[in-house]
């Protein structure tokens, strides 16, 4: 066996029999990468501390640490409670209300915090009462919850979607305007799955509808949260700021308003904000640095040929092959976290997408996408974690709960990779 295969060998149990105990996925990319040093006799510990920082050592990784303090501020400032507010007042009536409550707060939360966490935290611990305290069925509701969170990584601004672009080269601007079809089209999916759900539910009567002079009221108490997005996208776009410089943005922004307009946040809470960032963001750079070892000797090895090779036949059909792809992609999702998924696998799958003439932002856009529902997907499901434990539920009520909205992912991600132009098109019109 040639060193080369030795270290694919390395590379793919290693990392299965390290996750099987359990073990921090940033050291388990660390030490599957010394290892396959080891094998192709390239051992160098200086070698491996210059990867480490060469993984974090990028300017538009620093939109990561921001994003996060924003979604943070938002929570602890009263930003992501004022949009569910506007949702239900505009929606709440309606029968199965809070549902939709739920769907319409995922996405305008996700054209704020860019994080799939942040917006299952949030809408777990606001809406989730809510739900269990007007009947709605505590499986439905968290999965909703669940699934609505995961269109966090798809609108911009996306901290996914700056971690892809940094691992692969690809226009983080490009990607950012790619997702808000998609993203759109997730939440009308959720629409039509929660209309479905909700056919044998029974609920009781919901509350009357809000005159429009309140509904108007509530509305205006939330123009500095929808102000967010305008600023942050309208930046980006106008060439004002860049993408990292919009991370910084949105969290000075979201301090101004929690401070000096909401005035929930109080100067003597600020420290606790930062310090469940840096947890946050410290978690994320250490994966970034450890996939940076990993990557490197994925290169050495020449895995990326290894596949081209296995996946050489399919080149020629360029749909086929982004199918086989997200196919092969929801295997790994069930697996790892969006974040090690990216880092790992996009520098490797991205060159056998653009021989056969894939676009490299359309097939970010699919690549995340699929990371995304990942995120709802067992054994791993980071996001069915936050429900679960936001909401003191069992991991199984959620799962149970999620099945249908899953299933609505799927077949929007197919639609996709039909038409393709439902991704490139808004680009290609806005750039």
């Amino acid at each position: 066996m040639g060193a080369e295969a030795q270290a694919f060998l390395v590379f793919s149990v290693g990392m299965l029999l390290l996750m099987s105990t359990g073990m921090n996925m940033g050291l388990a990319l660390v030490l599957t990468g010394a290892g396959m040093a080891w094998v192709l006799d390239f051992w160098d510990t200086q070698l491996l501390a210059q990867n480490l920082v060469a993984g974090v050592d990028s300017f538009p990784l620093l939109a990561v640490p921001f994003f996060i303090l924003a979604g943070e501020l938002m929570n602890s400032g009263g930003i992501s409670r004022r949009i569910i507010d506007m949702a239900q007042a505009w929606v709440g009536h309606i029968r199965g209300g809070l549902g939709y409550v739920a769907i319409g707060a995922a996405v305008l939360l996700s054209a704020m915090s860019g994080s799939a966490l942040a917006d299952a935290a949030a809408m777990s611990s606001i809406l989730l009462p809510m739900m269990r305290k007007n009947g709605y069925p505590v499986d439905s509701s968290a999965g909703l919850i669940a699934a609505g969170s995961v269109i966090g990584p798809i609108i911009p601004p996306s901290m996914a979607f700056v971690i892809y672009g940094v691992t692969t080269n690809t226009s983080i601007s490009a990607l950012f305007i790619s997702g808000i079809v998609p993203g759109l089209l997730m939440g009308a999916g959720l629409i039509c799955a929660w209309r479905w759900v909700l056919r044998d539910m029974v609920l009781p009567a919901g509350p009357a509808p809000l005159p429009m002079r309140q509904r108007l009221r509530v509305t205006g108490k939330a123009f500095w949260a929808l102000l967010m997005p305008v600023i942050i996208i309208g930046g980006m776009k106008s060439g004002i700021f860049t993408p990292t410089e919009a991370a910084v943005v949105a969290a000075f922004y979201a301090l101004a308003v929690a401070l000096f307009i909401h005035r929930e946040l109080r100067v003597a809470e600020i420290y606790g904000v930062l310090v469940r960032a840096a947890k946050t963001t410290s978690i994320v750079m250490f994966l970034c640095a450890g996939a940076q070892v990993a990557s490197y000797m994925i290169t050495l090895a020449d895995l990326p040929s290894v596949l081209t090779g296995w996946l050489g036949p399919l080149v020629e059909n360029p749909r086929l092959l982004m199918a086989v792809m997200m196919i092969v992609l929801v295997l790994i999702g069930t697996a790892l976290d969006l974040t090690p998924t990216i880092l790992i696998f996009a520098p490797v799958m991205l060159p056998i997408a653009v021989k056969a003439g894939i676009d490299p932002v359309y097939f970010g856009l699919m690549f995340v996408l699929n990371g995304a529902i990942g995120l709802v997907t067992p054994p791993v499901g980071t996001v069915l974690n936050v429900v679960a434990g936001v909401g003191r539920i069992s991991m199984p009520t959620v799962i149970r709960g999620v099945n249908p909205f899953l299933l609505t992912y799927v077949v929007i991600m197919a639609l996709l990779v039909v038409f393709p132009q439902i991704v490139i098109a808004p680009v290609q019109w806005l750039k």
